[in-house]
């Protein structure tokens, strides 16, 4: 439905403006010798019927956007709507005439002048139905970018309060612990590859974007942090395409993808797995996929799923049905696949 004839208060706005219109083709009819009362008796119907009918290019603008491919045929359609709705204002203007015993109102050389205006009202109707559509979809995207950078923010929240939570805190200053008074080197290492994390986290809310390089060096560190906590129990495999490196991404996209993997797969097998991060650029689009092995016979997790909904609500909200994430487990490894736009700068 049209947004004028949603509400009655809209309409009648809108009929309230079509009165220098009437005005128009009372002076107009006039200057054929028409008065002024009879004018107006016949085109006030006239013009709130053509009113409406002014309303019909909205559904057509909605659908086919001012494109270059499209405008010609575009051009065609609304030259042919113009012409049939001005053949309607004349018509219905002609048939009052008739009721009322006035028929010469509607007769002679006027009738161009008419049939003229009315083409030409229909066409600039035509152009504010674009430019209504244009800044709707400009706020939309106005809109859009600011949840974007909300759920970003968020995001930073969500890292500090759950990926970074106590729990994890807590078992890697154990860990730098108990390696301190056996192998010094390794809780260097591992104090280094946490505060490396902690610092390359930290500050990504206010970006709409990073390279998928960043990201990616970002998961790793999260990823080499653990890998000091289990050892040889967890094993990291990137494959990343170069082509795809230079792609913006929303940041902290991929942090609950990776810790997901960690934290309700590898940490509950015995023998540990492998987390295979890969990245791939396919039609102008980044196809990411994180995979980890899982215990298939233990009870599913209730916050399994908190991760993945915010992954998929960030993304919805930045590229709309353009982008997508899927999961899904099968014969013991679970994998989550990220399809987005390659932007660029």
């Amino acid at each position: 439905m049209h947004p004028i004839l949603a509400t009655k208060r809209r309409v009648l706005f809108y009929l309230q403006a079509w009165i220098p219109i009437l005005a128009l083709l009372v002076n107009v009819s006039r200057a054929a010798g028409a008065q002024t009362l009879d004018a107006i008796a016949v085109f006030a119907p006239a013009v709130v019927v053509f009113a409406f009918i002014c309303l019909s290019p909205y559904p057509i603008c909605r659908a086919r956007p001012l494109r270059p491919p499209a405008v010609p045929g575009l051009l065609v359609t609304f030259t042919v709507a113009a012409s049939v709705g001005s053949l309607a204002l004349l018509g219905t203007a002609a048939l009052i005439a008739a009721a009322i015993s006035r028929p010469a109102l509607v007769t002679g050389g006027m009738t161009g002048t008419v049939f003229l205006i009315g083409m030409l009202l229909y066409l600039l109707s035509t152009g504010l139905h674009y430019a209504m559509l244009t800044a709707e979809a400009s706020r939309d995207a106005e809109r859009r970018a600011a949840e974007a950078r909300t759920l970003a923010r968020e995001a930073e929240l969500q890292s500090l309060r759950f990926q970074l939570n106590p729990h994890f805190l807590f078992n890697s200053l154990h860990s730098i612990s108990a390696l301190a008074t056996i192998d010094g080197m390794r809780a260097r290492e591992m104090c280094l590859r946490l505060a490396a994390f902690l610092r390359s986290s930290l500050g990504l809310g206010s970006r709409e974007s990073i390279p998928m390089r960043e990201e990616v060096e970002l998961a790793r560190n999260y990823l080499e942090v653990e890998q000091v906590r289990f050892g040889e129990r967890l094993r990291v495999e990137a494959d990343i395409d170069p082509a795809c490196e230079n792609c913006g991404i929303p940041p902290l996209l991929l942090q609950p993808l990776v810790e997901n993997a960690v934290k309700h797969g590898i940490s509950g097998l015995v023998e540990g797995g492998a987390v295979r991060l890969a990245a791939r650029r396919e039609n102008g689009k980044v196809r990411i996929s994180v995979e980890n092995e899982f215990d298939a016979e233990a009870a599913p997790r209730r916050d399994l799923g908190m991760g993945l909904a915010h992954v998929r609500k960030r993304l919805q909200v930045r590229y709309g049905g353009e982008a997508s994430c899927e999961a899904g487990a099968m014969e013991g490894t679970y994998r989550v696949v990220v399809q987005l736009p390659c932007e660029r700068g």
